[in-house]
């Protein structure tokens, strides 16, 4: 007679293979849409709390900074425009939430340039005519 000897079976071998249900993906995927959910709706709040305290200064950089890059440039070999330095870093500080400096900053830049510096906006709408009076066609 033979004799038997036990074989060493490895404990994956043994244990079946078990096929993903379509439960357990759809639970997975749903749970991974509402955490980047959650994480935008975070993101968009304080984004929309910081730029609410800024936006009148970040509204006057803006202004000035394409007031500046409008009538500060020329075809002439001597004009800078837009590649100004002073503007660059204007451009920068206003960028990076401190519109405060790059408004300084560039109304000094139009003083230098000899260029008149825009009145700041008021949020109301400006006619486009005195009132009273007909356009003409």
């Amino acid at each position: 007679m033979e004799t038997l000897v036990p074989i060493m079976i490895p404990a994956i071998a043994i244990m079946p293979h078990r096929e993903p249900s379509m439960f357990s993906g759809l639970f997975r995927s749903s749970f991974v849409l509402a955490v980047v959910l959650v994480a935008g709706a975070t993101n968009t709040v304080s984004a929309q709390s910081v730029s609410a305290q800024t936006s009148p200064d970040k509204a006057r950089c803006n202004q000035l900074i394409s007031y500046f890059d409008h009538y500060g440039a020329s075809r002439g070999e001597n004009s800078d425009g837009a590649r100004n330095h002073t503007r660059i870093g204007a451009r920068i500080d206003c960028d990076n939430g401190r519109p405060a400096e790059a408004v300084a900053t560039m109304e000094k830049l139009l003083t230098q340039k000899n260029m008149e510096i825009p009145p700041a906006p008021t949020g109301l709408a400006q006619p486009s005519s005195p009132a009273g009076t007909k356009l003409q066609r």
